[in-house]
């Protein structure tokens, strides 16, 4: 090699040393670390465009919990490589992408697997448990594959039969008039766009089956309620709410045409309508069963006996609860309260007395584990409790018996204040002066 073409294979070798340095200064994970550095660009090509399942947590580099994470999370990184893609955003340089996945605190970490709909990871905050949770959704991968069903949601298996025919004469009836959501498609038998749609529209109909409807109108025969939608070309889809409707409940459709877009769409707008849960007062273990046994967390509330608070003030605790519980419907938890000393098993079991009322945990029955709310039990208080628990922070023990508490019948609240204990009148009519004296 001649000397001028030594010094630039020098200076070329230090640029490139300079370039690396400045695309890692802003990475937490070191250059030679199984976790891959993602940024809005890598992250479609490498996450989103490609059919392996991933693992990537959103950090910033000055957060104390992100630091804490670092070496577990390169553990769990080594030991799914070439199993499970581990990756990392610095979601405070790229905060768009940070909000895209709406993540509000670090570190966030996500799981993109079926149909690279993320979800959330809420476990421990150890490599044995990425790990777990990794294989968990690699496995769930190939037993949707086994059953004949693609990445992208579509079944092998569908049946055109559960997209259900309408007609002007049935519309109202089956659509308007049912508590279902609805996607319904106006379509011409003759338009091209509306064959192809036909066998993904059949398999989301298979897929949405017992959650959401589909249903076709040909709109070429069934004009009187192609006009009332004003339909304009074909296909077009429309959406109906659930719950109770009129002639205008309804709403335009823009989501993708594959089975897998129309099913990811539905589900969202299921979600987005899912009514806030009631909060629940435990008068048995069946109405405690009802309200938590199938729930990924049961939110346990012990309010004041009503005699220290009143029905103004029992209901404004319940009304946080009920705003909470709207807020968080997405998540589908149970909602349940008890008054002081009602319960005292649970309480027990919770170790909730100890800290005075009210007081709040928060329960995974099926894990027989709980987290006790320290803070204040006030909307920004639970909410703060609540949220640190989504994001997997926070401590937890065991329920105490590890089984479920026993739950004492009790009568319902009436939604009135107690009447306090009347004072029994001493009858003196039939006292001496002497013995009056002495009283």
């Amino acid at each position: 090699m001649s000397r001028l073409a030594r010094t630039i294979h020098g200076k070329m070798s230090r640029l490139l040393g300079v370039l690396l340095l400045i695309a890692g200064a802003n990475s937490m994970y070191a250059p030679n670390s199984a976790v891959i550095d993602l940024d809005p660009i890598s992250f479609d090509k490498l996450v989103l465009n490609s059919d392996h399942i991933w693992v990537v947590e959103f950090y910033a580099p000055w957060c104390g919990h992100c630091k804490q994470l670092l070496p577990e999370y390169d553990k769990a990184a080594t030991a799914l490589k070439g199993v499970v893609k581990v990756g990392a955003v610095n979601a405070d340089e790229h905060k768009s992408l940070g909000g895209k996945y709406g993540v509000r605190g670090f570190p966030t970490i996500k799981i993109f697997g079926l149909d690279k709909k993320p979800e959330d990871y809420n476990g421990p905050r150890s490599a044995a448990g990425i790990v777990d949770a990794a294989l968990n959704a690699a496995s769930q991968k190939v037993r949707r594959a086994l059953s004949g069903k693609t990445s992208g949601g579509e079944s092998k298996s569908k049946d055109p039969k559960d997209v259900i025919e309408l007609t002007d004469e049935n519309f109202d009836k089956t659509v308007l008039n049912s508590e279902d959501m609805w996607l319904v498609e106006f379509y011409a038998p003759w338009c091209g766009h509306c064959k192809n749609l036909a066998p993904e529209w059949a398999a989301a109909a298979t897929e949405l089956k017992g959650k959401v409807k589909l249903g076709a109108l040909d709109a070429t025969v069934n004009t009187l309620k192609a006009s009332k939608y004003e339909i304009k070309g074909y296909p077009t889809i429309k959406f109906f709410a659930p719950g109770k409707k009129d002639a205008d409940s309804m709403q335009d459709y823009d989501g993708g045409r594959t089975s897998g877009d129309i099913v990811n769409w539905a589900l969202e707008k299921l979600a987005e309508n899912i009514p806030a849960p009631e909060v629940v007062q435990i008068t048995s273990e069946q109405k405690l069963r009802a309200a938590c046994e199938d729930k990924p967390i049961c939110v346990v509330s012990v309010l004041p006996h009503i005699l220290d608070c009143q029905s103004d003030c029992r209901n404004g605790y319940l009304k946080t609860l009920t705003s909470l519980g709207e807020k968080y419907k997405k998540k589908m938890w149970g909602w349940v309260w008890a008054e002081a000393s009602a319960q005292p098993n649970i309480e027990d079991a919770l170790e909730i007395g100890g800290f005075g009322y009210p007081a709040l945990a928060a329960v995974n029955i099926k894990k027989m584990k709980y987290s006790l709310l320290k803070g204040s039990f006030s909307y920004d208080g639970i909410n703060e409790f609540l949220r640190d628990l989504s994001y997997g922070r926070g401590g937890t023990a065991p329920l105490k018996g590890a089984q479920l508490p026993v739950i004492i019948e009790t009568t319902p609240w009436d939604g009135k204040d107690a009447e306090p204990p009347q004072e029994e009148d001493i009858d003196l009519s039939d006292v001496n002066l002497d013995e009056k004296d002495e009283l």
